[in-house]
């Protein structure tokens, strides 16, 4: 599939969607395929949600945009609902996660100078994943993203994932640090699970030594691992989230969250977005919020997620070549021991929509609103090709 006029960014399937259905999406040929990605974890009510349909269509017969210089209706109900479910003060609105992500980069370094400290630093993690702007992809720990745009961005300190020691030892030996920035779930890294516990410890390190504890929620946020935020496993509150993804179901809105002295760092002049919470994109992602916090919607994904970790780990108990299965609520990945990416084609040709990310990791990211039995339909045909895999790449 050739598309001369776009730029050569990605390596795209052989196929293109017309219309979506809940959790199915119609190529060009009028085929079915069960949406196993929801579009990288973004369309967390599947396509063509009634709530959001109506909230855009309303809306963009009244007013698609302003500007941030005047009061937005729609932009300030939403910051009140996110506030609300998540108990942060205040909320900045970009237009994706790496936005959101520059946002709190920001707020660390403001916090950082604020303390004086010349060059402030931010610990980030290995195999992390934040964004492909400058900033962002110097925090991520992928040196793919990184290669030929160095300059990188100075004032980063890597750690190992999920090593608290690590931390400990970055604090005993650099006085620079501002801030911490972490995934509570890894998801482009290979949907890497934190030790239990290990938020709260963290938050205790930072509050010892004055960092701000920021949280990049832009795939785990809105509904996606069982709770509102992923954090909220945890007894802690961190300093700064940043969502994206799931907020706006398919409509382009990142939110970072600030809490305590994180709350009160910006003021008029120091960070600003054109289109950022506009009329448009707030009301989607009003609609989003609200249809997730009704009706026990929550722990609704929450049961689902235990029902198809569970189903993947019986269907694939046997096979020697699947390491683990891991996940929480409908974040979940399932890793072989050999690189596995030729399993997305497979997938596709059965009408089914998945993702390998960290060369080996089957990712799966369905729409929240899943149900059991589509949860069978998906495994049916996902297993089986996990199964056959070793044989099938090598034929």
């Amino acid at each position: 599939m050739t598309q001369p006029a776009l730029m050569n960014t990605y390596g795209r399937l052989p196929v293109s969607f017309t219309r979506g259905a809940g959790v199915r999406l119609f190529d060009t040929q009028g085929k079915s395929y069960i949406d196993g990605i929801s579009g990288i974890g973004v369309n967390a009510l599947g396509h063509a949600h009634p709530a959001v349909t109506e909230a855009i269509q309303s809306q963009a017969g009244q007013l698609l945009h302003t500007s941030n210089l005047y009061s937005v209706q729609k932009q300030q109900e939403l910051a009140e609902a996110l506030c609300a479910v998540s108990g942060m003060d205040n909320v900045f609105f970009s237009n994706s996660g790496a936005e959101g992500n520059e946002a709190a980069i920001k707020l660390a370094r403001m916090h950082g100078h604020k303390r004086n400290i010349e060059v402030p630093h931010i610990i980030v993690m290995e195999q992390a994943f934040h964004g492909r702007t400058l900033a962002t992809l110097t925090a991520s720990g992928n040196r793919k993203i990184q290669a030929g745009f160095e300059p990188l961005v100075q004032g980063f300190i890597r750690a190992p994932f999920g090593d608290l020691a690590a931390l400990e030892n970055i604090a005993e030996h650099n006085d620079s640090i501002a801030a911490v920035l972490i995934e509570p779930i890894q998801g482009e890294g290979g949907i890497n699970m934190l030790p239990a516990g290990f938020l709260s410890q963290l938050r205790a390190l930072c509050d010892k030594h004055d960092w701000l504890l920021m949280l990049d929620e832009v795939q785990t946020g809105n509904g996606r691992t069982g709770k509102y935020f992923a954090f909220q496993h945890s007894d802690m509150m961190p300093d700064v989230v940043v969502t994206a993804k799931g907020l706006g179901n398919g409509v382009p809105i990142g939110a970072c969250l600030a809490h305590g002295k994180a709350a009160s760092l910006f003021q008029p002049g120091n960070h600003g977005s054109t289109f950022g919470g506009n009329p448009l994109v707030c009301a989607a992602g009003l609609a989003v919020v609200n249809t997730l916090r009704a009706n026990n919607m929550i722990d609704t994904i929450a049961e689902n997620g235990r029902y198809m970790l569970a189903a993947l780990k019986t269907q694939l108990a046997d096979q020697a070549h699947v390491k683990q299965v891991r996940g929480e609520g409908l974040m979940i990945g399932v890793e072989l021991s050999t690189p596995c990416a030729g399993l997305v084609a497979q997938a596709l040709e059965k009408g089914l929509l998945i993702n390998v990310t960290s060369e080996r990791v089957v990712r799966l990211l369905p729409p929240l609103i899943i149900n059991q039995q589509e949860i069978d339909e998906l495994l049916a045909i996902l297993c089986p090709l996990i199964s056959q895999w070793p044989a099938s790449s090598a034929a």
